[in-house]
Order: C-alpha cells, then structure tokens, then sequence
C-alpha cells in the first residue's frame, strides 16, 4: 500500500505536490521506491529544482542543554528546472538508495519510541518559499543486526530505549554525523551492570558492533564505563555462536558487582 501525503499549495493558486512511496518498510542498503506528482495551480510557475531526501531527528547536546534537530542525510536531485504550466500535472518516479548507516527504526514488529527517518521532497519555486514534508518510512535491521539482537535477547536482556545522537564513534567506519544507540536493561546475572548501550556502524560489507556497558558504582568507587567493539560481516554472520560470544565479554564486565 502506496502512502500518500499532500503538501500545501505555494501560493495564491500556487502547485501542489503529492508523494507516493510504494513501500515503507525498508532495510538499510536498500532502496525506497516512489513517486512525486505536482498539481500545477491556475497560473504558470517557473520550478527551479524538485528532490527526495531521507531525514532524521537527532538529539544535539551542548552549552549543558540536550536538543532536537533534523538533520538530512541524504539527497537526490530529481531533474532539473522547467517550466510548470497551470493545470498540468508533472510526474517524477524515483528510487532513493538508504545508506547502511541508517539507524533501525522497527524491530520485531516494534516501532521504535523517539526513531523518526522519513523522505523529505522539496520543490523549488521560483518567487516562492520551499516547500517541503516528510513521509515515515520503517527500517528493519538487517539479518547480521538482527542476529546480535536476538542474542541479547536470549541472555535475558530487555530492550529500555533507542535515540540517534550527533557525533563520531571514533575507530570506526561512521559517515554520517549521528549514530544510533539501543539500550538494555540487563538480567540479574549481570548484576554489575546498569544498562548496556548497543550501536551498529555498517557499510555493503560489514559491520562495527559497539558496546558501552555501564557498571554499577560501589560503596567507595564511582560506576564506570567498558567499551567493547568488533566486526561483524554482512554475508557470514551465521558461523559465529552470538549469544555465546557476547555472554563472554558482558560476564567478564557484569557478572559481579565492584564493591571497592
């Protein structure tokens, strides 16, 4: 099913445009197909540019405040200036590529509280403001992220929250000026942890698999963070025991609590 959203007219007897997305349920790596139509209003318009992009709202932290900002990821021209004549109607397919960096939105089902990413379109007038929207698309990790999800969750982890934050993880392949975290509660057997925070950095081979695992304080100790990575490829995830290997590094931080 097609979704549809109808942005203002530009104007006194301005155009209008109409997006069409042929399927919201994405994958980072893949594409999301679609449509715009521009109506065109009871005068002729000069149009200077149409374009697609994907979107994201991202917490921004400074000057001791933490906001939201949205922040555009990617773009696609979608043709060049032309001359819209009233009443016409001007149609333009496209298919938009989701970089592998896009941070998941949906697991399981789940929509994601506070994950919003959807395709802006702005047409360009000339004499005239932009005028832009946005249509929500869900994205689904991929099978490789998939896999170390459910290895969290057959430990006994619970998902608490996911936010998308600006700034570079250092050491890794990150592109995109924000990254993604995905929060856990931990079982009682890692009970020297708070929460462990889960991000995926990935390109079309592979991926970095960063953990922050936050330990508890003790009596006369401040509570401290471990920082774990490690790849992960794309096509040969499946040789590797995952609930096993990550039960390794969160025992060796979680499974007893510093009292000193």
């Amino acid at each position: 099913m097609g979704f549809k959203k109808m942005l203002a007219s530009l104007g006194a007897g301005g155009a209008s445009v109409e997006t069409e997305l042929a399927e919201v349920n994405v994958v980072p790596g893949g594409v999301v197909q679609g449509e715009v139509r521009i109506q065109g209003g009871s005068v002729d318009q000069e149009i200077q540019g149409l374009s697609v992009g994907l979107q994201a709202r991202v917490e921004v932290e400074g000057n001791d405040q933490e906001t939201k900002q949205n922040i555009e990821f990617t773009k696609q021209q979608l043709g060049g200036a032309f001359e819209l004549k009233a009443g016409s109607v001007h149609a333009v397919q496209f298919g938009l590529e989701i970089p592998w960096e896009t941070p998941v939105t949906t697991i399981d089902g789940t929509q994601l509280r506070g994950m919003n990413i959807g395709v802006t379109t702005e047409l360009a007038i000339a004499r005239a403001i932009d005028s832009s929207d946005l249509d929500p698309v869900n994205v689904h990790p991929l099978p490789a992220q998939q896999a170390i999800l459910d290895a969290f969750i057959q430990l006994g982890f619970r998902f608490k929250s996911a936010d998308m934050e600006r700034g570079q993880i250092r050491g890794t392949r990150q592109r995109l000026p924000f990254y993604q975290e995905v929060e856990f509660n931990p079982p009682s057997q890692y009970r020297g942890l708070n929460q462990v925070e889960l991000t995926f950095v990935a390109d079309d081979r592979a991926m970095d698999v960063v953990l922050e695992m936050d330990k508890k304080p003790g009596l006369f100790s401040q509570g401290s963070d471990t920082f774990k990575s490690f790849e992960v490829g794309l096509h040969d995830y499946q040789s590797t025991d995952w609930p096993a290997y990550l039960n390794e590094w969160l025992s060796a931080v979680g499974s007893k609590r510093n009292w000193l």
